[in-house]
């Protein structure tokens, strides 16, 4: 299917935070007009409005889905976290949204839903793509695939994300743990995905389904899942730390290697294909 635009496309970004700031500057290229909504004001960018509203206020939401979106991407992050905080982040504004949504005499041409890679609870080393079994052992990981459901049932033209640990500017967590002499030892597999091509993917999609015919999932992770204690080495010989592990550090949650396969055969080429690149750049703005 081909999707001929006449004018701008509008994009609303439900929790505008940092990924959506991102995804935001990369869409601006192509003339996207992006609304961005999260809980607490802040000035407008050149290529972003910002809105201030809650996302769980059915009211709100239908005032804003009347200005008639084209494409809807729910990138929420709790207030806390718990099983509440989760459930509200995720499975309530979903519910509300799609409320909203049915209320709407213009409906979106595509919803992009960012999950995570929680919702699997493998533990044994072993490769999990997008035909995986689902067992979350954690809230969060059933509060997800809870939301996930609601978007996969709503009948709307949808895309789920499933991203592995998010690292970036702001995302320092295992360089801090190094410099701090915290670092785990955990020869346990590790997966993440640079905060630049969280916004890619999102990106990539939203312009790939003007031409084709997508999937409706897709596990979001760089080409190279890692064992912790690699990925904290290399990091510790790029700042010089020799001493750098702790015997009481909190080791990661599951072991699994997340397939990025599917990702690839959609022509998407990631900015950081693996850790090495993404946290060499992080490094050089120390």
């Amino acid at each position: 299917m081909t999707i001929n635009l006449s004018s701008p496309e509008k994009c609303l970004i439900i929790g505008c935070g940092d990924i959506g700031q991102r995804l935001a500057l990369q869409l601006h290229p192509f003339g996207y007009q992006v609304t961005g909504l999260r809980r607490s004001v802040c000035d407008h960018l050149p290529y972003l409005h910002y809105r201030s509203g809650d996302a769980t206020n059915l009211e709100q939401m239908r005032s804003l889905l009347a200005e008639e979106f084209n494409i809807i991407v729910i990138s929420m992050t709790p207030g806390e976290r718990s099983d509440a905080g989760y459930k509200q982040a995720y499975v309530d504004s979903c519910q509300v949204l799609l409320q909203a949504l049915d209320l709407q005499q213009q409906k979106p041409r595509l919803i992009l839903f960012v999950s995570s890679t929680a919702v699997y609870g493998q533990q044994d080393g072993s490769w999990v793509d997008e035909t995986s079994p689902t067992t979350p052992e954690g809230f969060s990981g059933k509060r997800l695939l809870e939301a996930e459901q609601l978007i996969v049932q709503s009948g709307y033209a949808h895309i789920i994300l499933r991203f592995s640990g998010i690292y970036g500017p702001g995302r320092r967590r295992l360089i801090d743990q190094v410099a701090q002499q915290r670092a785990s030892a955990s020869p346990h597999f590790t997966n993440r995905i640079h905060a630049d091509d969280c916004a890619g993917v999102l990106a990539h999609f939203i312009e790939q389904s003007k031409q084709q015919t997508l999937d409706s999932l897709y596990l979001a992770s760089d080409s190279s899942p890692t064992p912790m204690i690699e990925v904290v080495s290399w990091i510790a010989e790029q700042l010089g730390a020799e001493d750098f592990l702790a015997a009481d550090a909190v080791n990661e949650r599951g072991n699994k290697r997340i397939s990025n396969q599917r990702l690839l055969a959609s022509g998407y080429r990631f900015c950081h294909p693996d850790f090495r690149s993404g946290y060499a750049t992080l490094l050089s703005k120390q």
